[in-house]
């Protein structure tokens, strides 16, 4: 994209978004970071956004040429907020749109896969960010994180499953590319980490970093819906555990070039990431 516009991320304080937020800022590119609080983000103008208050978009929108956009967290029907939204941007004179969605989750598919599905309609340039589970999941405010630090234990329904977890980091490299280069991927991009790794993988890992025991504990389909419904709505809790059994499947035991033919560069691994992250400990 020739000369330099203003990008809206949308979920600006968020694992993806204030990464790419970051990585904008330190390129010189003007962002506004929108999030449910206008909270303050180094070098870029906060703005307040909330999918279900359309009364913030005009403001989010304005001045805007891109869009970075993370759905709503736990909404089964997502189209519902952000297809209204994204025909809006379309007419205050947005161009580019990048979507956050998943590798499990192809165009046409359940909840975003729907956004997915319309987006090349809305826009002339556009990207579909499909990426593998995070590795954050892991270290960050995660329910996996947070067993991992309450009793060192991570709790599943993959069975033995591998899944290539990718970086956040690399996310962000890949969204400022989809977002900023002169030629938008008008596509869908599957990312994911160099390798594949079980949890029982993921566990030994986090043991030898951190110097104390980790483990994976098998969860039963019912179990696992349980235990997300306390959290999330009944809906997204079946959903997420239906991703589950399809990793104990095998549906996510698979790499791809992506992140190195978009950054030049290969994809973190996992070990790489939880010395970065935990350096502090």
């Amino acid at each position: 994209m020739t000369g330099i516009g203003t990008t809206l991320v949308v979920g600006a304080t968020g694992t993806t978004g204030s990464r790419t937020t970051a990585r904008l800022v330190a390129a010189g590119h003007r962002v506004k970071a929108a999030g449910r609080r206008a909270a303050p983000v180094p070098g870029a103008e906060p703005v307040r956004f909330d999918w279900y208050d359309t009364t913030t978009h005009d403001a989010a929108l304005d001045g805007a040429d891109r869009v970075y956009l993370v759905p709503p967290v736990g909404d089964m029907n997502p189209a519902a907020v952000m297809l209204p939204f994204l025909r809006r941007a379309r007419t205050a004179g947005v161009r580019r749109a990048v979507l956050l969605s998943s590798s499990a989750i192809p165009a046409g598919a359940v909840a975003v896969g729907a956004v997915h599905r319309e987006l090349p309609g809305l826009f002339d340039q556009w990207a579909v960010l499909r990426p593998s589970w995070f590795m954050q999941n892991f270290t960050g405010e995660h329910t996996h994180a947070a067993g991992i630090r309450r009793d060192g234990t991570i709790r599943t329904a993959t069975g033995s499953g591998r899944v290539a977890f990718v970086d956040a980091d690399d996310i962000a490299a890949v969204a400022v590319h989809a977002l900023t280069d002169d030629h938008a991927p008008n596509t869908d991009l599957v990312l994911t980490g160099p390798e594949p790794l079980a949890h029982d993988d993921i566990a030994a890992i986090l043991t030898r970093v951190g110097g104390r025991p980790v483990v994976h504990r098998g969860l039963t389909p019912q179990e696992m819906r349980d235990r997300l419904a306390r959290v999330v709505p009944p809906d997204f809790a079946a959903m997420l555990t239906e991703l589950d059994l399809a990793i104990a499947r095998g549906a996510e035991d698979r790499t791809t070039d992506t992140v190195e033919r978009v950054t030049g560069r290969p994809p973190h691994g996992f070990q790489e990431v939880v010395e970065r992250e935990w350096g502090g400990r």
